[in-house]
């Protein structure tokens, strides 16, 4: 598995990473047994991921929850990552709120730090970016966070985060059937802002499992988003999908596995997050960390993506 620094000054992390937004349950229909969804992470760490991204609205602290017990006695081998979010969704973003947030993650994680604080999407009240930013400098001044990103910013939000203080990662969604943030991921690189994309297998159409008979299960949010992404236009999505099985096929790789290995290669992203609660899964989205792409490749990739 290879591994890269978040950008000039974050951890060193895998660049495939473990997503456990599925191990809260709630948006992905029927829940798993706690004991799957832990199997499912210690598969992937077992497998060469070092990091697991997770959130206190996930499952409303059930993610954090089940990472706590699936890293106990691994602990130092693992970045933790989690995310505030804004209220109502969230804990809020003024800053009592922030600090409130982070301590009650620490106790669902059941670790004395967090490797890298995330805020989770942009505040619509009337909180300044400026006072949020300044309460995620004063946790990583306190040693409570080794790393402060943002998930979900524009330039221009970051822009004022960084004239407080270096951002160290931004978390964007970003994938062969979602490049429309390539721009800002690749300023992103060149500012020395490391960036973890998350959807990099566009929620499973990437993994050539969903077809046009799929169906979901009516408490999974791919139920209802047909209007949404790359399921807003499912027919181009399948008919691109279909076009990289040669290429997966000629590499001796998954489709799953040719994502993310394209993912990690686009200019400005560090690693991709990669999620489920299949064990098996897990393993197999672990081995794009050894997928090697070369630059024929990739522009044989560029052209079939349009």
């Amino acid at each position: 598995m290879r591994r890269r620094r978040l950008g000039k000054q974050g951890p060193e992390i895998s660049v495939v990473g473990f997503g456990a937004w599925e191990a809260g349950g709630t948006a992905w229909g029927p829940n798993e047994s706690d004991a799957t969804v832990i199997d499912a992470m210690q598969a992937g760490l077992d497998a060469g991921i070092d990091w697991i991204d997770t959130a206190e609205v996930y499952g409303d602290g059930e993610s954090e929850r089940l990472v706590g017990k699936a890293v106990a006695g691994r602990r130092d081998e693992v970045t933790i990552a989690s995310k505030v979010a804004p209220s109502p969704e969230g804990s809020g973003f003024r800053p009592e709120q922030v600090e409130a947030a982070c301590d009650a993650s620490l106790g669902r994680l059941e670790t004395d730090r967090l490797d890298l604080y995330q805020l989770h999407w942009r505040d619509e009240t009337d909180v300044p970016v400026e006072d949020t930013w300044a309460a995620m400098s004063e946790l990583q001044d306190a040693g409570k966070v080794r790393a402060i990103g943002v998930s979900n910013f524009d330039r221009d939000l970051i822009e004022r985060c960084l004239a407080i203080r270096h951002v160290d990662s931004l978390q964007q969604e970003f994938s062969m059937l979602d490049r429309q943030h390539a721009d800002l991921i690749r300023w992103c690189g060149e500012q020395g802002i490391g960036v973890v994309s998350y959807g990099p297998l566009a929620y499973g159409l990437l993994t050539g499992a969903i077809t046009h008979e799929t169906t979901f299960a009516p408490d999974d949010w791919r139920s209802r988003a047909q209007d949404d992404g790359p399921f807003a236009d499912l027919e181009g999505s399948l008919a691109a999908v279909d076009a990289l099985r040669p290429i997966s096929e000629r590499l001796g790789c998954t489709l799953a596995q040719l994502a993310l290995a394209w993912n990690a290669r686009q200019p400005g992203v560090t690693a991709a997050i990669a999620g489920s609660r299949n064990a098996d899964h897990v393993r197999v989205n672990a081995g794009a960390g050894e997928v090697e792409l070369d630059g024929a490749t990739l522009e044989e990739l560029d052209r079939l993506l349009g």
